[in-house]
């Protein structure tokens, strides 16, 4: 069977049968006996780790006692449509098996907020830099799989300019990242033309963090705060290392990012003078 990966669909249907297993006073392991799992099987579903079945959600409504249609159709069709192909599927040799969730929900995030430390966000590299990037990795992939990384990255960016759903893009970038020179001089300056670019779409909101402000509340890290329409589908921090990433989604964990993301975005520069400082920095590049 094939891995599980979350999507915004399975999120808000897993979120929604939490839910509704708690209005109805029901605990894990009365839950897990009468439809005959493991407690962990359970956890694994309103957790999203594993796929759940339209005929097992219908089986929990009715053990729920939710006997109106017009709630139950929803959350069966949901259950129907969660683990649908998305366009990243035909690249799924070349992205991380790690690495897939985030893809999924990055597709379907209404809204994202990013703060890097060491490098342009993968949805505003060029192709250039990509692959000096790339040419770093302890060990060096082969040309047609560095190729195939590329064309995943720029499919992820067509995000940014599509009309249907379209993508509010928020980025705090360290210094750091328009100061390191990669790949070259002549790679950097096109990077940081395009990062100056494409801050000029209105739903990309762009800020430098200077050196000169010292101290701030992100020291250890990058992040990135994922937001979706509605409700009933939670935000996700996301953080990445080099052989995996973390998904932070306990309420208290997400606040506790989101007023670090707010405390950055103050201390750093408009966006006005963030532009100009990136442009400052492509016209240094010699």
């Amino acid at each position: 069977m094939a891995k599980h990966v979350p999507t915004v669909r399975s999120r808000r249907l897993t979120s929604e049968l939490r839910r509704l297993r708690e209005e109805a006073g029901l605990t894990w392991p009365v839950v897990a006996e009468e439809m005959g799992w493991s407690e962990s099987k359970l956890y694994r579903i309103e957790n999203d780790k594993s796929r759940v079945l339209p005929r097992d959600v219908k089986r929990l409504l009715d053990l729920y006692e939710i006997s109106d249609e017009t709630r139950r159709a929803p959350l069966i069709e949901l259950a129907r449509r969660a683990n649908e192909k998305g366009w990243w599927h035909q690249y799924s040799e070349t992205i991380p098996t790690w690495f897939q969730p985030f893809i999924g929900l990055e597709a379907s995030a209404a809204s994202i907020r990013v703060y890097e430390s060491e490098l342009v966000p993968g949805l505003l590299q060029t192709e250039g830099y990509m692959r000096a990037i790339a040419s770093t990795a302890p060990v060096l992939a082969a040309e047609e799989e560095i190729e195939r990384s590329v064309e995943v990255r720029l499919a992820r960016q067509r995000r940014l300019t599509e009309e249907q759903e379209p993508l509010e893009l928020w980025m705090v970038l360290n210094e750091a990242v328009i100061r390191r020179v990669v790949g070259g001089p002549d790679i950097m300056r096109e990077q940081l033309d395009h990062l100056a670019a494409m801050a000029q779409n209105h739903r990309i909101t762009l800020q430098i963090l200077p050196f000169a402000k010292g101290e701030h509340s992100s020291m250890l890290g990058a992040f990135q705060v994922l937001e979706f329409a509605g409700e009933e589908v939670p935000p996700v921090v996301y953080l990445e290392h080099q052989t995996g990433g973390l998904y932070v989604e306990k309420p208290e964990d997400i606040r506790r990012y989101t007023l670090m993301y707010n405390h950055l975005s103050v201390k750093a520069l408009s966006e006005e003078e963030s532009l100009a400082m990136v442009r400052q920095a492509a016209d240094g590049m010699s």
